[in-house]
């Protein structure tokens, strides 16, 4: 069975920053995407950003071009977002995915889910 553990989310004022963890366990799988969603409340669930494993090219949703920052670190099996200048709006439930299908980064298709962290953004 793959797991995926998230890590790092919290308490953050405007304008602070905040690095999420996802780390990969259990059944090893050939993994090809990697990404990060997120749910507001009363929102659907929306893919913010994306991460070829093995090539490390990225795809960033509009509204967190220049502030989010998707990255791997293939000895921890591990990829990470590292989210600045966060705003109200990006307060959320982040999810972390995984994927051995390879497909667009912009597919919101995932076949693994990590159970989700909370980013709290204060005004």
């Amino acid at each position: 069975q793959v797991q995926l553990i998230e890590s790092g989310g919290g308490l953050v004022q405007a304008g602070g920053s905040l690095r999420l963890s996802c780390a990969a366990s259990g059944r090893t799988f050939t993994k090809k995407r990697m990404g990060w969603f997120r749910q507001a409340p009363g929102k659907e669930r929306e893919l913010v950003a994306a991460i070829n494993w093995s090539g490390g090219s990225a795809y960033y949703a509009d509204p967190v071009k220049e502030r989010f920052t998707i990255s791997r670190e293939y000895a921890k099996d591990t990829v990470y977002l590292q989210m600045n200048s966060l705003n109200s709006e990006d307060t959320a439930v982040y999810y972390c995915a995984a994927s051995s299908i390879p497909r667009s980064l912009e597919n919101p298709e995932y076949a693994y889910w990590g159970q989700g962290t909370q980013v709290t953004v204060s005004t």
